[in-house]
């Protein structure tokens, strides 16, 4: 229960952290199109990939303690499916689906992280849905079904481009599970580039677990050793990796036991993997856990890149107030010798040689505050935008770059800050943005310093309530003095 209670303190603050802190600036600045935490603010979530026949859906039924998802040989369901829990169902009760929504419900509601899903068109939306069981292995997490995998289906065949849905979700996930079975471990088209290309550009690799399922078809041990070796192998050429990486296995003792499978003496290895499932079930109970670990990354990526993109907008609007500034002197500068040179051209003109001198001052004058205003309002706006667009052309001499770090973070927000900059054509407050930016680079630099410590003191926090009991009044949360925490940031 502490810490339970630890967990929710830390999820709170956090997510307060970048809706109060972080989402204003980077709305404002058209760093981000929606706030921060829409990808952040919901439950935890596993999202489950594989290629077809993989056993997905079985798994998924396993862990939930009802069959809510269809299971075959052959491709089953086509559909995107978010499993949540309903609380309003009696936990005593039979476990069954109590509500079910479309895709244009899970897109518009804002209860749901998934707002951003709808730039993938309307065949996306008809293939996306949500179903609500009362299973109490949802009570902290949601589960993300997903289409099986194929070798010859196109973007053109599904209606939508399904690696760019597959990062999306992977980007908010907390954990993946990526799902093998023995006749096919080698690994279908849409799978490898997922595994090459997607999900290393849209995750972190120790969010992805590897999971050979259905491993009751085995002959033999023999056989389980082989197909393991193959995909190991496959593993490790897609992903580049030098060690081979960790492949929980599994199988579901329901289809065993209605193959025969349960009862062949070949089979007799199963019963030594059996801590192989139940580790792979734990690990999906830790997703909430991994939450907590991906809100601090989130918190410490979106805080240096968003630090790097007022940098980029400091740098540029000190460069236009210096050039603005050269230009008004010039300008002043240029009136002051037309007025001049206009005064003794009436001084010059019998017409004006009889004037009272201070008229003919006043005319001078005159002259030159025409003059520049010209300036200001022809002359220096025209090469304003020459301005503009040579800094545009040259973006990269706005920050620097002296290592990887910056140059990837610099990767991130420079078409960003392109886009602000041409949008308001460089004009706006220095001073806002320098306050926004030392807001900013505390949260960045003492806020994400602050979130691991309390990372850390939430791992010495032992499972066993009791414990914290006998050592005092349990253990004090370090967001419970959140105010004194974060509001030095």
């Amino acid at each position: 229960m502490y810490r339970d209670n630890y967990i929710t303190a830390l999820r709170t603050e956090l997510l307060e952290m970048v809706s109060e802190q972080l989402t204003p600036v980077a709305m404002r600045y058209g760093y981000s199109e929606v706030p921060l935490e829409t990808n952040i603010k919901w439950r935890p979530q596993v999202l489950v990939l594989g290629n077809y026949s993989s056993g997905k859906s079985t798994l998924i039924n396993e862990l939930l303690g009802i069959e809510i998802q269809g299971t075959g040989q052959a491709p089953t369901d086509d559909s995107f499916t978010v499993i949540t829990y309903e609380e309003s169902e009696s936990a005593d009760g039979p476990i069954r689906v109590i509500d079910q929504r479309d895709g244009k419900f899970l897109l518009n509601d804002p209860e749901y992280p998934f707002e951003t899903l709808k730039k993938h068109g309307q065949r996306f939306a008809s293939h996306f849905k949500l179903k609500k069981i009362n299973s109490p292995f949802l009570k902290n997490l949601a589960i993300i079904d997903t289409p099986g995998m194929l070798d010859s289906i196109t973007e053109r065949d599904r209606g939508y481009n399904y690696q760019d849905v597959i990062g999306d979700l992977a980007q908010i996930a907390d954990l993946v599970l990526v799902l093998f079975d023995p006749h096919k471990a080698g690994t279908v088209r849409e799978a490898h580039t997922s595994l090459r290309d997607t999900l290393p550009a849209k995750t972190f690799e120790d969010r992805v677990l590897y999971v050979l399922n259905r491993i009751d078809e085995c002959a033999s041990m023999t056989d389980l050793l082989r197909v393991y070796g193959t995909l190991c192998w496959n593993l490790s050429q897609i992903t580049g990796r030098k060690d081979i990486p960790m492949i929980h296995l599994t199988y579901s003792p329901v289809a065993a036991e209605k193959s025969g499978r349960s009862d062949d003496p070949q089979a007799a290895y199963l019963h030594y993997l059996e801590n192989q499932r139940e580790d792979l079930k734990k690990a999906v109970l830790q997703a909430p856990c991994h939450r907590l670990d991906n809100l601090a990354s989130f918190v410490e990526t979106h805080g240096e890149r968003l630090c790097h993109f007022l940098e980029g907008m400091i740098s540029f609007r000190k460069k236009a107030r210096l050039f603005l500034v050269k230009s008004f002197i010039t300008g002043l500068a240029l009136s002051l010798v037309g007025g001049a040179a206009g005064w003794m051209g009436l001084m010059g003109l019998p017409a004006f040689a009889g004037l009272d001198p201070v008229l003919q001052i006043t005319g001078a004058g005159l002259l030159g505050t025409v003059f520049l205003i010209f300036w200001l309002a022809m002359v220096q706006k025209y090469l304003y935008s020459r301005f503009l667009k040579k800094w545009l052309r040259q973006l990269d001499r706005l920050t620097p770059l002296p290592n990887q770090t910056r140059r990837d973070s610099w990767a991130s927000i420079r078409d960003l800050l392109y886009v602000n900059l041409k949008n308001t054509s460089g004009r706006y407050s220095l001073s806002r943005v320098l306050g926004e930016h030392a807001t900013v680079k505390q949260i960045h630099d003492r806020g994400s310093r602050e979130i691991r410590e309390a990372l850390k003191e939430l791992a010495g926090i032992g499972m066993d309530e009791d414990a914290w009991e006998e050592n005092g009044a349990g253990p004090v949360p370090y967001w419970a003095n959140a105010d004194a925490a974060l509001d030095g940031r």
